[in-house]
């Protein structure tokens, strides 16, 4: 009797994996051929990815005849890509934390702290404002779920992103890496990237905190945490991984960075933020020169694997986002999102960069580098979505403005510094 009651489960259950398998097979083949054309046309391939997720989604595949969309991505499959597109998500953001380095804020420290803030600032105040606007001239009966406040303070957020590792990208290819501006622009990014995770892990825990569990207690839950990974886990790694030590080898480390990492990502899931904060933050107090020095490979292998998870992401991201579903209000939404980005970041950075004495081009260059959003952004707003702070023609609407952001970033230092500039700035 057991064993016949078990024995449909197993068809069931390897149905599903057969599903999740082809799947993902897919994703990684899209995302790499998108990739490849997006480095043809001199964007870099992660572009092509977030394109290949926005196009297995119902905004391209979605309109072709047959239902391939929900064929490939049927509704039991979905949950198991999205545990899939969490994993690679939460290694990414170990990866970004792990590449901060605060040395790089030394020597141009006034016109630094000057950008970063103004660019920071003034796209958050249009950002918020745009939200007012929107739901002013809403004809949506549902309001939204967590007020106006709420949405107020999301959208602010998410219009003062900036993708640091988008934007590294960029300068390396475009040889500013061993430029002042391009130094200045990655300085700026990282403390931008600090500040906006810190904002957004404030407006998450507003967002939750619901009945008698005030805001405040999240917030001292968020405090603790940090100084525990600074004055505990990190000497504890700075112990446990150094150079000398007999067992701090490349299998070793590798184990202590990945389970470190998914700790922090629960324990910040747990306390009611969400796990990319936790991983982020872990990623900031590894000690970077012992991890460097023991075992350098330990580091790349996890952003590896999360390379190869991030296509998920992306496609989860698409599976959510239906351009055609946008109508004239949403294409209005897109245009107003597009135009206060721009305007926010460009007139901030430029502004700050000309006031510190940074020459017209320089500072033309700094704002339009800083303008490029890419996968953080997409980071931000999934992280809205799943909290209904954005509604889904205002998530379409800001994920396609953080595509042609991206996009115009190439296009536009070319126009401003010509050829390959790495000699100029």
């Amino acid at each position: 009797m057991t064993l016949s009651a078990a024995g449909p489960a197993v068809p069931a259950t390897s149905g599903v994996t057969a599903s999740v398998l082809l799947g993902l097979a897919v994703v990684l083949a899209v995302a790499h051929l998108f990739g490849r054309l997006a480095q043809r046309v001199r964007q870099p391939a992660v572009i092509g990815e977030i394109v290949a997720g926005l196009a297995l989604g119902p905004s391209l595949l979605g309109l072709l005849p047959g239902g391939l969309c929900d064929r490939l991505f049927p509704a039991d499959v979905r949950p198991f890509l999205t545990v899939l597109a969490q994993l690679g998500l939460v290694l990414f953001m170990f990866g970004v934390g792990y590449r901060v380095e605060p040395a790089r804020l030394r020597g141009s420290g006034r016109q630094v702290a000057a950008v970063s803030l103004s660019s920071l600032a003034l796209p958050f105040l249009l950002g918020a404002g745009l939200a007012v606007v929107l739901a002013a001239r809403s004809t949506t009966a549902r309001p939204a779920p967590h007020g106006l406040p709420a949405s107020a303070l999301f959208l602010g957020v998410a219009m003062s992103v900036t993708a640091f590792p988008v934007l590294a990208r960029i300068i390396d290819e475009r040889g500013l890496n061993r430029s002042r501006l391009g130094a200045v622009a990655l300085a700026c990014a990282a403390v931008q990237d600090v500040l906006a995770w810190c904002a957004l892990a404030g407006v998450v825990a507003l967002v939750r905190a619901t009945g008698r569990a005030s805001p405040v207690w999240p917030a001292v839950e968020a405090a603790v945490f940090l100084c525990a990974l600074l004055y505990a886990v990190r000497p504890g790694l700075r112990w446990l991984l150094a150079p000398g030590r007999r067992r701090a080898g490349g299998p070793f480390t590798h184990a202590v960075l990945v389970t470190g990492l998914l700790l922090s990502a629960w324990a910040t899931e747990a306390m009611g933020l969400h796990a990319v904060f936790g991983a982020f933050a872990f990623g900031a107090v590894v000690p970077r020169g012992h991890v460097d020095a023991g075992a350098p490979q330990a580091a790349e292998r996890i952003e590896q694997t999360s390379l190869l998870l991030l296509p998920a992401f992306f496609t989860v991201t698409g599976l959510s986002t239906d351009l055609g579903g946008l109508g004239l209000q949403g294409a209005l939404v897109l245009a107003a999102a597009v135009v206060v980005a721009c305007a926010g970041k460009f007139a901030g950075a430029f502004g700050a960069a000309r006031l510190t004495g940074a020459p017209a081009r320089e500072s033309a260059a700094l704002g339009i580098l800083l303008n490029t959003r890419g996968l953080t952004e997409l980071v931000v707003l999934n992280v809205g979505l799943s909290l209904e702070v954005l509604d889904s023609r205002t998530f379409t609407a800001m994920v396609f403005m953080a595509l042609i952001t991206t996009l115009m970033t190439g296009p536009l230092l070319h126009l401003v510094l010509g050829g390959r500039p790495g000699d100029q700035a």
